[in-house]
């Protein structure tokens, strides 16, 4: 089952009102009609963005200002302050890629689309079940003990509302060859000093799947996200169908409804213009850990592999992350995928921009999705 990203739910367009854009130098730049000179939102350099198409993923530095970084981290304390334990299930946020563990699955986790919950670290839940209460118990600080926050952030929360849906995210996505970006899945990832869990290896384009594949993250860190605190890993051109970059697994729901499971994916397995081959698989030397300074954006490509270790130091590594994927017509979202609307509601929809550029960037015409990913 699938359904066409139309004007329809469950996702909405990305960004603002009138724009004028135009090119200066190799930036392509969009400035609202009424907006300031001081108030234009740059995209992507021509080198950026081949950056992006050879790696599979790009480091943009000083991405948000020091006050904007400052508001994120203001606002999700409040929210770790102010959530209530009384009715929480206690539910842990697992990734179900050992055997030892099945991927988190029940309804809190299931029906977070379109809301603001928060999902604890297995380490800082009791094993046992408190015999006063007959729950487990928290081992910390609720405040230490989140392993997340989403996954609707960036409709809920106005701090994270204006980090995201915003015409310089907009030029951005169009820079990267998005006709009608939607943006879904936003999270605050925590990774608590001394316990903030592992992610396995894994594409982002496994757990939001369009047909054809189109999935991109936006991953910001708040904090310092350096080698000695669980920053990311990245297997560099992974992404690319010659180094196994083909998704060949989904996240899903299962057909009960009743959690989550991985199954083979059959259908299209890397995004258009990139039919390749499969020569190789990634090898385990070839990770690239990356040192990355609060205030940066790293752009993920939705097929390359990617991983963070456990955060065994003492120090946090707060990040904000959202997924654009493909809303125009020729893109599907499953309705398998595990983020679905909850019923009886829908996911608020991104504004979209209407961009008509009349002239040529390289050998692209600025008019059209350029990008050819591979």
């Amino acid at each position: 089952m699938a359904y066409r990203l139309s004007a329809s739910p469950p996702f909405k367009k990305l960004s603002h009102s009138d724009l004028n854009w135009n090119l200066q130098g190799n930036t392509l730049t969009s400035q609202a009609t009424l907006a300031s000179e001081s108030d234009t939102m740059t995209g992507l350099t021509a080198d950026q963005v081949v950056s992006f198409q050879d790696n599979g993923y790009l480091v943009i530095p000083d991405y948000l200002k020091p006050t904007e970084i400052e508001s994120l981290l203001a606002e999700t304390n409040t929210l770790l302050d102010n959530f209530s334990l009384e009715s929480h299930p206690l539910t842990q946020f697992t990734t179900g890629d050992d055997d030892k563990s099945d991927h988190v699955g029940d309804d809190y986790f299931l029906d977070s689309g379109d809301k603001i919950r928060f999902f604890f670290e297995p380490d800082a839940i009791s094993s046992e079940p408190d015999p006063l209460t007959g729950r487990p118990a928290l081992l910390k600080p609720k405040n230490l003990a989140v392993n997340k926050i989403g996954h609707s952030l960036h409709t809920l929360s106005p701090p994270f509302k204006a980090v995201s849906l915003n015409e310089r995210n907009a030029a951005v996505a169009k820079a990267l060859g998005f006709k009608d970006p939607r943006v879904l899945q936003s999270m605050v990832i925590l990774k608590q000093p001394s316990i903030g869990g592992a992610v396995p290896s894994h594409r982002d384009s496994e757990f939001l799947y369009t047909n054809p594949p189109s999935a991109v993250g936006w991953w910001y860190a708040l904090q310092d996200a350096r080698p000695g605190n669980a920053t990311l890993g990245m297997w560099k051109g992974s992404h690319k169908g010659r180094k196994g970059g083909h998704i060949t697994r989904r996240f899903v729901r299962k057909a009960d409804g009743k959690g989550t499971e991985f199954v083979e994916n059959t259908g299209p397995s890397l995004p258009r213009g990139m039919e390749e081959e499969k020569v190789e698989e990634p090898r385990e030397d070839e990770l690239e850990v990356l040192d990355i300074k609060a205030g940066s954006l790293v752009l993920i490509h939705g097929n390359v592999l990617h991983k963070s270790e456990k955060n065994t130091s003492p120090r946090s590594r707060y990040a904000y992350t959202f997924h654009v994927i493909e809303g125009a017509d020729g893109w599907e979202y499953d309705k398998r995928n595990w983020l679905q609307p909850s019923e009886g509601g829908i996911f608020e929809v991104i504004s979209i921009i209407e961009v008509h550029i009349n002239t040529t960037w390289g050998d692209f015409p600025r008019g059209t999705s350029h990008i050819v990913y591979g």
